[in-house]
Parts: structure tokens; C-alpha cells; sequence
């Protein structure tokens, strides 16, 4: 089948970061951290009762392709505030997804004067410490760091990076061995991707198999493939703290009923 489409978009990262890569400071990023809030994402994951919701901006992916290509991003970001989303992730990639670093200024930009504004994800594919930089800058709460695509030092030094500019970060995951080497770089936040990035097939008993073995303390999310409340209850059934949920409220006119009966559950 040749090169899978997580290797080649991975590749193509490389690529594309390689072209403004320069050494960071670990000064730049510690500019960032910030006292009051050290762990707003994770915190905002971790409700009292039913699951947490991280609503997602996506215009486009290589699994589904146009999804809602030309939504203005700040436009979104208010739906899914308005409708009381616990976080955003905002996909930054432009080649795959449609995305640009520019939606993530925007959307900060609209949350920054609300005091209940919802902490975001830059949602890409990180390579480099200059990424984490760039989502710090540009007022991101977390980061992702996807455990296939990275070595134990790659990761390493992106969760390095993360910490310093008080950025948490979600450990992408999608097999058993991919958990333990998260566990061992010292994840907090385990998201298991329901979706095999190789083939691109999606199937929550990934989430039925993975999430009840994760310990206590992490916080466990549920991404891709919840489309539907049965979906979410199948999640949260699991263990599942929160879903990251993209595609579905994309495709929603008001996202507020399916995202007020996750928090029910």
C-alpha cells in the first residue's frame, strides 16, 4: 500500500516546519506560562457529572473532504461557545485540513475578553519546539502530540517545550503500546483516537479497549467517530472524561442541544 497518509502528512510537516525552523529559547516559551491557570485545558476536561465536550474547528480532512470549506472560524468559535463547549480545538494545518495558524489568533481573539471563555487546542501535527511557540503566542491551551508519528525524544522534547510555556497536552493514541510510551514521557491527557490513521476507518471499541485500562488520574478523551448521542454514551460508557467531537457539530445549524445532552449523560 506504500507509505500510510499518517507518514506521508507527517513528511510533509517536516517539510513544511523545516522552511522557518530556527532554535527557541527555552525563555521565549516560559514568557507564556501562566500563573493563575497552569492547567486551564485539562481542568476544563474534568466536569462533575457527564462528559466534557472539545468542539472542533475543521473545514476539511483527508478522511471525509470538504466538510465546510470557507467557514470563517471566529464565526464557529461563537456557535460553539454560545452553546457552552468545555474547549475548541482549532485545526491549524493548511495542506490536509484547511486550516491556518490564523484561526487560532482569530478564535483567542474572540474568547479573550470572556471570563468563562473556553481554553483551545491547537490541533496539528507538532514536530518542533517553533510550533509550540507559535500556539503559545498565539493563546492556545494545549497542544497534541501524536505518539505514532514521534520517537520517545521527539516527544520528549515537545512535552518539555509545552510545560515550560504552561501549555498542556493531549498524548494521541491508538494501541496499547502507543499508551505506555505516553505514560513514560508523562502524559496527563490520553486522547485515543477511534480513527486508524493509517487506513483511516473508524471504530469506537478502539475507545471500548483503551480507555478502561488508562489509569485513574488521566484524563481520557474519546476522539473521532461520535456522531450521534448513541456514540457518546458508548464513550462515556468506557470511562471517557470527555469526546472531541468535529465532524458532526460542523454539520450542525445549532450544536447546543447535542453538546447540553453530553453534558447530561
Amino acid at each position: 500500500m506504500g507509505m500510510d497518509k499518517l507518514q506521508e502528512i507527517m513528511a510533509w510537516k517536516r517539510r513544511e516546519v523545516a522552511q522557518r525552523v530556527r532554535p527557541v529559547r527555552d525563555a521565549e516559551l516560559a514568557r507564556f506560562r501562566p500563573g493563575d491557570h497552569p492547567r486551564r485545558f485539562e481542568e476544563a476536561l474534568r466536569r462533575d457529572q457527564g462528559l466534557a465536550v472539545i468542539s472542533e474547528i475543521k473545514r476539511r480532512s483527508p478522511s471525509a473532504g470538504a466538510i465546510a470549506e470557507g467557514r470563517d472560524s471566529v464565526e464557529q468559535a461563537r456557535v460553539y461557545y454560545n452553546a457552552g463547549t468545555d474547549a475548541i480545538s482549532v485545526l491549524t494545518d493548511e495542506k490536509y485540513f484547511s486550516g491556518s495558524i490564523k484561526d487560532l489568533w482569530d478564535v483567542n481573539d474572540l474568547l479573550s475578553n470572556r471570563s468563562d471563555a473556553p481554553p483551545t487546542l491547537r490541533k496539528d501535527f507538532f514536530v518542533d519546539r517553533l510550533q509550540v511557540l507559535e500556539a503559545a503566542e498565539a493563546g492556545a491551551g494545549c497542544i497534541l502530540i501524536i505518539v505514532r508519528a514521534l520517537s520517545d525524544d521527539e516527544m520528549g522534547v515537545l512535552f518539555e517545550a509545552a510545560n515550560l510555556a504552561g501549555l498542556d497536552a493531549i498524548f494521541e493514541v491508538h494501541e496499547f503500546k502507543e499508551v505506555d510510551r505516553a505514560l513514560n514521557c508523562g502524559a496527563r491527557i490520553i486522547g485515543v483516537n477511534n480513527r486508524d490513521l493509517t487506513r483511516f476507518v473508524t471504530d469506537l471499541a478502539i475507545s471500548e479497549a483503551i480507555i478502561p485500562e488508562l489509569p485513574e488520574n488521566c484524563v481520557a478523551i474519546s476522539e473521532s467517530g461520535i456522531h450521534r448521542l448513541e456514540d457518546a454514551e458508548r464513550a462515556f460508557a468506557t470511562g471517557a472524561d470527555a469526546v472531541l467531537v468535529g465532524e458532526a457539530l460542523m454539520k450542525m445549524k445549532d450544536p447546543e442541544p447535542f453538546i447540553q445532552a453530553l453534558h447530561e449523560l
